[in-house]
């Protein structure tokens, strides 16, 4: 098999963290021709004084440190369109697809930027070959094909027409939290062909887990495609005897009780993720020494949920330090989704000290030794749901040394070995 040459062009434009961590990999090992994404805020500058406090909390997830980001290009305005659009409500400018600066229309004219500046690239920095994400790689692997470029193209979530599939299935299995569904099922016939001519363009596919990779079409048959899983946040020490514990877990009510099992949900409050099946599991769970905690987005108005379930406790959506914070003063991570790549927030509980109960389809499959640090349920099945989550009410002490032993596992998956990985798959 021909070789990557060493310099790769780096986009997303947006640029989460699985971006920054994979440019700092590649700048690392003199793999980085260029990164590129929309925007890359200096927080020092003159005007972030007069903006609200808020606008520069946004601004501030767009600034990028390190050395690997020394020479970032980017493509600003559209995208910077589109956060003040959404602060000023303006609708028809973010509507989906059809709106000038929606979400679809930034990965859109960042791709086609790029491929326009692609052939001078190549020339100043000796480019062989392109990373790109999903929605936005389209022009930039039709630029790279004629060049002669590679193409590694990084897929986060399961492929589309499984997750068509599975939420449509959703819609009428479930349809009082059909509205929680998400865009997906919405995606036009064009977007999907799109996704379709991106994928047929790679020559390495990166997914973050097998449920995604299990989720390809038949056309990737032959295609190198590698697994890659994300890292875990620090945990705050090494080995069993440093786990964190849960400052809440022996704290025992007026009448000397030992205080509710905390179970927590935490990400966008939809069905995707499998909130109405554990909303159910709770249903089945008459017993006042179990309580759920609900943190994320609403994905409807929280009269939907109260009515779903009265008795849940709802926190909203806050940094992560204050996310992992919360995550200490619960005991399990319930996460029954329906469709995935995989959901980063199982690590960053088990980091915590929790164990987890989750589906396969949540990428997250490896992470459970069954019984040990968690429990796999099958989708659509809120009676085993339920049923773990008594045991684990039944058996605390239990909970608490699976949660060290969680803690363990996630210990084990780095954002250095992600880096590893994928820098050993660029290489050959």
């Amino acid at each position: 098999m021909a070789e990557f040459r060493m310099n790769t062009l780096l986009a997303h434009p947006t640029g989460n963290q699985f971006f920054r961590h994979l440019g700092a990999a590649l700048s690392a090992r003199g793999m980085l021709g260029l990164p590129a994404t929309c925007l890359n805020w200096h927080p020092g500058g003159w005007p972030a004084r007069w903006l609200p406090a808020g606008a520069r909390a946004e601004l501030a997830r767009r600034s990028f440190a390190g050395p690997w980001a020394a020479g970032m290009v980017t493509r600003p305005w559209r995208e910077a369109a589109r956060l003040a659009a959404q602060r000023l409500r303006w609708q028809r400018a973010v509507a989906p697809e059809t709106g000038w600066c929606s979400v679809d229309a930034v990965y859109r004219d960042f791709d086609q930027w790029l491929a326009r500046q692609l052939p001078r690239w190549q020339r100043e920095h000796t480019l062989g070959a392109v990373y790109a994400y999903e929605d936005g790689a389209l022009a930039q692997f039709e630029a790279a094909q004629a060049l002669g470029l590679r193409r590694a193209y990084d897929l986060p979530i399961a492929h589309w027409a499984t997750g068509r599939r599975l939420m449509m299935e959703e819609a009428e299995r479930l349809p009082a939290w059909a509205a929680t569904l998400g865009g997906g099922t919405q995606d036009s016939a064009a977007k999907r062909e799109r996704k379709d001519r991106e994928l047929a363009l790679a020559d390495l596919v990166v997914v973050p887990s097998q449920f995604v990779a299990d989720s390809l079409p038949a056309s990737c048959q032959g295609k190198r495609v590698v697994v890659a899983p994300f890292g875990s946040p620090a945990s705050g020490g090494g080995g069993e005897n440093s786990a964190i514990q849960n400052p809440h877990s022996k704290i025992q009510n007026g009448a000397g009780a030992m205080r509710p099992l905390r179970v927590l949900f935490a990400g966008s409050m939809g069905q995707r993720k499998g909130l109405g099946d554990l909303f159910a599991a709770m249903r089945l769970l008459p017993r006042r020494d179990v309580e759920l905690v609900v943190m994320g987005a609403p994905a409807a108005p929280l009269e939907f949920y109260r009515r779903e379930l009265p008795g849940l406790i709802y926190e909203p959506g806050r940094p992560h330090a204050q996310v992992l914070a919360l995550m200490r003063t619960c005991d399990v991570l319930a996460l029954p989704s329906i469709v995935e790549g995989r959901a980063l927030v199982m690590q960053e509980a088990m980091s915590q000290g929790l164990p987890i109960i989750i589906t396969p389809n949540t990428g997250g499959a490896d992470l459970v030794d069954e019984g040990r640090t968690g429990f796999l349920v099958p989708i659509r099945r809120p009676e085993l749901i339920a049923e773990k989550i008594a045991w684990l009410a039944d058996h605390r002490a239990d909970c608490r040394a699976m949660g060290r032993l969680a803690q363990l596992k996630a210990e084990a998956c780095t954002w250095a070995g992600y880096g590893d990985t994928l820098c050993a798959a660029l290489a050959c």
